[in-house]
């Protein structure tokens, strides 16, 4: 007999044989029932050389217990026992675990009587290990007895309720977006989980344990049975190779693994998408069509386990609900009138209590996807079927999710089925393509709908008064549809939108309009986040873009829709603010030109506003003396007005003034810098927020005509979107009214560590100097953004002597897109210029 040592050898040994056999054999299946088999054996070894009482029984639970034992994954057991254990027992019971550990078996152990698997059972994820509990050693009638009396107690109905439950907590919890770029494999929706969760049902109901016996038991085809088996191989295959290459239990496909397990399961990169986005989509299909099965799956059961009789109501000759799902009356109708499939979505619009479709539909609609042709797109029924669906006043978003989810969309649009599953590594973009382009679609259908014109209340009143609102939805189905495919995405678009709009019979003024949003979907975003919005000339140049007050309202609508579907995290105050800005002022150019004297005019609203404090403009005018026409252009009247209050007795103040108040966007801080200028001024203020992990949104930096700064930053906590700021606005004046009256030399800013993502798909970093249209100098830059980014731009700028008069600071998840308007004589010198762009660069990287 082994000792604990020759076991734990021997253990290692078969375990590194295993994982050596599974780089020239890829059946998931085998492997994991030949680890479990491995497991098994050693078990029995330890349990013998211990001399295990008899009348115990040892006990495979959980995915071990149903012999699909993952290389890295916990052993969990149950020690059954007769009756309570003696102190004696449970001496043994404390040393057979040890040494279960000591040889190399991670395990997860409960001890129990059949007393105690009963009353704990009441817990379904108790009652779910012991439904899965597989005989390894010891009494095997005591085994059986268990199995006996957990049978006796299980309420199948009750089960099925408590593990779909289960299921819909698990994916509301999985719902999260770091689960869309980086999938757990066994928990998020569509992962192992949901497949398991079907076979627990069926194994309690009776109908079997594996797609085979459920497939003889007629709750699913053969055919269906195999297309499962399939996606559950690549689910496994994963999650094996994933385990091996982390080396511990890792179920999420990191970053870290993306590329390694591409080139393992020999995917090759194309000219326009990496490796990894070839797996990444392989993996997005396999979880829309398991989320699919898993749907059908359940509610087949339901009805096999709910019997009860149903509220059948026809909604016309071919169409019935029973209950709130939608049945043909024919399961053949799809096969010999395809144009049934449209129709079918239509009614789910039509009728709102409709929440999806019977099993036999379902099925039938799977079987029919291949009707779906070129002479099924050119039929003109057809055509008008589909802008119907667009046209109703209801349900095109969950519609359109919909025919999505059981692959309809992406037949009747295959520029659309190109794009399901597609990852965009991007930064900042969090969902698939596909996803992206649904969630804006349903952005666009919330801002009509007047449960949401608290949230969008701009776009809500747009949106009310504008015609024909499908182009909308047809323009936010096309805007990304051509990502992948290289080149301009937007001029590529444009031309399958065209296509759309002919076949489908749109006005000539609507089809221009659908492919000018598509080709120029990015323009008013663009211009709003990199373009100093003060600047008339910038606005009339804009607007130059915008045939007509329509293109520009939906223009505005679909980029906001856009921003706010890439990622939650994307979207904030500041970022609708500039957007708004910039319509608003498009709007009154188009009607009213230019503002014949706009630096008057923005004096006059500020004295207004100063007006209503008491403010005599005696008491100002020395200060505003001290202050040219740029200041009053790049400020709006209420930061004058506010400027002016703190400063008017203070113009010629040998300490820092530093003042902070509530930005008047509802989110962040407005801080007001006001000192005599100094070198490394601007480095400092941002080492300070960086500190602080605080981002600046917006830098206005101003120095007056007797050589004080006057700088005006928003900034937002990084980390925290729900800090009280006005908790922290003492804090930041009295702080950085200090650090800016200190004289030491400022230490070089530190930079924080890039995301895990920029380290796996790093964007190069690009710095462009040039001069704008006033003939302005502008470095522009893109970089993954980190802690401290812009401190040590500010501070390489300082270096150079060169300064800086305005930023424009533009994050997009992990990816930063700033814009700097900075001025210096060693702009003037080329050779100076190479050094500065090469330093950021250095820097940047």
């Amino acid at each position: 007999m082994k000792t604990i040592s020759e076991i734990r050898d021997s253990l290692r040994l078969a375990r590194r044989k295993l994982q050596e056999s599974y780089t020239t054999r890829h059946q998931p299946a085998r492997h994991l029932h030949a680890h479990t088999r491995i497991v098994d054996e050693h078990l029995r070894m330890v349990w013998q050389l211990l001399a295990m009482p008899p009348e115990l029984a040892l006990v495979a639970v959980g995915g071990y217990g149903r012999t699909e034992l993952f290389p890295k994954s916990d052993i969990d057991l149950l020690i059954l026992l007769p009756q309570q254990p003696d102190e004696q027992l449970q001496q043994r019971l404390q040393e057979l675990v040890g040494n279960l550990w000591d040889i190399g078996l991670e395990v997860g152990h409960s001890v129990r009587t059949i007393g105690d698997c009963m009353a704990e059972s009441s817990d379904v994820t108790v009652q779910t290990n012991l439904l899965e509990a597989r005989h390894i050693t010891g009494s095997y009638p005591l085994f059986a007895e268990m199995r006996e009396t957990l049978s006796e107690h299980l309420n199948r109905r009750a089960f099925y309720l408590a593990k779909v439950k289960e299921q819909e907590q698990r994916h509301t919890r999985f719902l999260d977006t770091d689960y869309n770029l980086e999938p757990n494999l066994k928990e998020s929706p569509g992962g192992l989980r949901d497949l398991q969760t079907v076979l627990w049902i069926a194994r309690a109901s009776g109908f079997g344990d594996t797609w085979r016996k459920l497939a003889e038991a007629k709750l699913i085809t053969a055919q269906e049975a195999t297309v499962i088996a399939r996606h559950e191989n690549l689910l496994q295959t994963l999650r094996i190779r994933l385990h091996y290459l982390a080396g511990r239990r890792e179920d999420r496909i990191l970053f870290d693994f993306q590329t390694e397990l591409a080139e393992q399961m020999h995917i090759e990169a194309t000219e326009t998408r990496r490796a990894s986005e070839h797996l990444m989509q392989r993996y997005y299909r396999t979880k829309r069509a398991v989320l699919q099965l898993n749907a059908v799956l359940l509610e087949n059961l339901h009805t096999h386990l709910f019997p009860e009789g149903a509220t059948i109501r026809p909604l016309n000759e071919r169409f019935l609900a029973r209950d709130n799902l939608l049945e043909v009356r024919d399961d053949t109708l799809f096969e010999h009138d395809p144009s049934a499939i449209l129709e079918s979505f239509l009614l789910m619009e039509q009728h709102p209590s409709l929440t999806g479709f019977s099993v036999p539909t379902a099925r039938a609609l799977l079987r029919a996807r291949p009707r779906i042709d070129a002479a099924f797109r050119r039929n003109p029924h057809n055509r008008e079927l589909f802008m119907k669906i667009l046209r109703q006043p209801q349900g095109i978003t969950h519609v359109l999710r919909r025919m999505s989810r059981n692959g309809i969309l992406g037949r009747y649009l295959p520029a659309f089925g190109r794009i399901v599953g597609q990852m965009q590594h991007d930064l900042f973009h969090v969902y698939t393509v596909d996803e992206h382009i649904l969630m804006v679609v349903h952005n666009v259908r919330c801002f009509a709908l007047e449960k949401h014109a608290h949230e969008f209340p701009l776009c809500n009143k747009l949106m009310k008064d504008f015609a024909r609102p499908e182009v909308l939805y047809i323009a936010a189905l096309f805007h990304d549809i051509a990502k992948g495919r290289g080149g301009d995405h937007a001029t590529k678009g444009r031309v399958d939108a065209a296509r759309f709009c002919k076949q489908h019979g749109l006005t000539r003024e609507d089809s221009e309009l659908v492919v000018w949003l598509v080709q120029h979907h990015l323009l008013l975003s663009s211009t709003a986040q990199s373009k100093d919005l003060s600047d008339q000339d910038i606005i009339a140049a804009f607007a130059q873009n915008i045939p007509n007050d329509r293109y520009l309202v939906a223009l505005y609508l679909l980029t906001v829709a856009d921003i706010r579907g890439t990622s939650p995290k994307i979207w904030n105050v500041w970022k609708g603010k500039l957007l708004e800005d910039l319509f608003w002022s498009t709007r009154r150019f188009m009607v009213g030109g230019k503002v014949a004297n706009l630096v008057g005019e923005v004096r006059r609203l500020a004295a207004e506003t100063l007006n209503l404090y008491a403010v005599n403009p005696e008491a100002y005018e020395l200060l505003w003396a001290q202050l040219d026409a740029e200041y009053f252009l790049r400020h709006e009247p209420h930061e004058i007005a506010w400027h002016t209050r703190l400063l008017s007795h203070r113009v010629n103040s040998a300490t820092p003034v530093v003042k902070a108040r509530l930005s008047r966007i509802g989110e962040g801080l407005q801080v007001l810098v006001y000192t005599p200028d100094k070198p490394y001024l601007f480095a400092r203020i941002c080492s300070f927020f960086a500190h602080m992990s605080y981002n600046i949104m917006e830098a206005k930096v101003h120095t007056t005509h007797h050589g004080y700064a006057l700088d005006s930053f928003l900034v937002m906590d990084a980390n925290n979107e729900k800090t009280v700021y006005r908790d922290v606005m003492n804090f930041i004046e009295y702080e950085l009214a200090q650090q800016l009256t200190s004289d030491a030399p400022l230490a070089t800013p530190g930079v924080g560590r890039v995301s895990r993502q920029f380290k796996h798909f790093p964007i190069a970093p690009q710095v462009i100097i040039a001069r704008d249209e006033k003939g302005r100098h502008t470095l522009s830059i893109v970089a993954g953004d980190r802690t401290g980014l812009l401190a040590r731009i500010a501070y390489l700028l300082a270096q150079h002597h060169i300064e800086l008069r305005s930023a424009k600071i533009n994050t997009l998840g992990s990816r930063a897109e700033d814009t700097f308007w900075i001025s210096g004589e060693a702009l003037d010198r080329p050779q100076e210029v190479d050094g500065l762009r090469k330093a950021l660069q250095i820097q940047l990287a």
